[in-house]
């Protein structure tokens, strides 16, 4: 009997995760039919995908003129549809979480690459997903490689270890690094991924969403969860069991590897494409404790997660407008960490909100970081 061909719908298609998820599609045609398609502004990109991968559905914001050949519909109405088996959402920031909590009402396989959308809402998300029966499998290298150390494995872990990179300014002094540029904070050592997680990787606040994440995707204390910096980006991260055994996930910095491992799982199948690992080049593996004095945005995200209620949403809607306002130039690298600080010290915290409130803290969060910020202005 022939293996069912897994449909998929991948959000945010023209960015750095849909794009290679498409990678990973054309090398195993087989397996996967592309239904559905969705961008933001970027209609020339998504413009040649659908002529290559001729997708029923596409789904974007741009207003500039209108793509033919397919339906268009909304995000909700594509993640919910009959015909899709496998939701990747590769979309940044909380512009997911819609999408997101649309698949799990609808039952889905959620390839989930989007912090925000369960670091802002992991509460609403995942009770959905286990009253509609959806699955999430994680597509972040950290998070796919703890869900595969714990495959098989019957009971909790003692500790999650989530390892990091430690970003292109591991080794810079607090003055180095009042003076950052935004070409410096760009180029990451490691990973090859889009402008807003990439200046989260060098301040470490990805990493301080991946430990909310985790809490949510595998019901574990935060107070369990520990950050290492592991330079080399082999080990992608760490369990520890309650009798001392340690298992970790290691491979190529290639998310790739980690995509493909949610598309086709509970199975693994070869690809070609993927590099493999030369043992025979390995010097060293080494890990250390982040810097909290340097990185103070790694503190800021656990306390929010362990604060809970619409902090981790005030948390994610700061620091996506901290971050668009240094790509912009209109702050300071610096200024990143001290915007989301001051914003969060403002929230009125909110315990187990609805999608509503949610939604108007993140905007009440960047209305917040703007007004600090002078506007946005200088």
């Amino acid at each position: 009997m022939a293996e069912k061909v897994k449909q998929l719908a991948v959000l945010g298609s023209t960015g750095s995760i849909g794009r290679q998820t498409l990678d990973v599609v054309r090398e195993l045609p087989r397996h996967f039919k592309i239904v559905g398609l969705t961008a933001g502004i970027n209609l020339d990109l998504l413009e040649e995908q659908v002529d290559e991968f001729r997708p029923r559905f596409v789904s974007y914001t741009a207003t500039s003129r209108e793509l033919t050949g397919c339906e268009i519909i909304t995000l909700e109405e594509m993640v919910s549809h009959p015909e899709i088996d496998v939701v990747v959402i590769a979309t940044a920031g909380t512009a997911g979480l819609g999408a997101t909590l649309a698949a799990a009402r609808a039952g889905k396989t959620i390839a989930l690459a989007n912090k925000e959308s369960l670091v802002a809402a992991g509460e609403i998300i995942t009770a959905e997903a286990k009253k509609n029966g959806a699955r999430i499998i994680p597509i972040d290298s950290e998070h796919s490689a703890i869900f595969q150390c714990l495959n098989g494995e019957n009971q909790a872990p003692r500790r999650i270890i989530l390892t990091a990179s430690g970003g292109p300014f591991r080794s810079f002094t607090s003055k180095q690094m009042e003076n950052i540029t935004v070409e410096q904070a760009l180029a990451h050592p490691s990973w090859k991924m889009g402008q807003k997680v990439t200046i989260d990787s060098a301040t470490l606040m990805n990493k301080g969403l991946e430990v909310i994440e985790a809490y949510w995707l595998f019901n574990t204390p935060i107070d369990n969860v520990t950050v290492l910096v592991h330079p080399q980006s082999i080990v992608h991260s760490m369990v520890e069991f309650v009798d001392g055994a340690v298992k970790a996930q290691l491979s190529c910095p290639d998310m790739r590897l980690p995509i493909q491992y949610a598309l086709t799982y509970p199975e693994r199948l070869e690809n070609r494409a993927l590099p493999a690992l030369d043992w025979a080049n390995f010097k060293d593996l080494t890990f250390e404790p982040p810097d909290a004095e340097r990185f103070p945005c790694l503190a800021l995200a656990i306390a929010a997660g362990k604060a809970g209620g619409t902090k981790p949403a005030v948390l994610c809607g700061a620091d996506e407008t901290a971050v668009g306002l240094f790509l912009e130039g209109r702050v300071k690298f610096t200024d990143i960490p001290r915007l989301i600080s001051g914003v969060l010290a403002q929230h009125k915290n909110k315990p187990h909100p609805s999608l509503d409130d949610i939604l108007k803290a993140d905007r009440w969060a960047r209305e917040k970081a703007l007004e600090m910020a002078g506007g946005g202005e200088g």
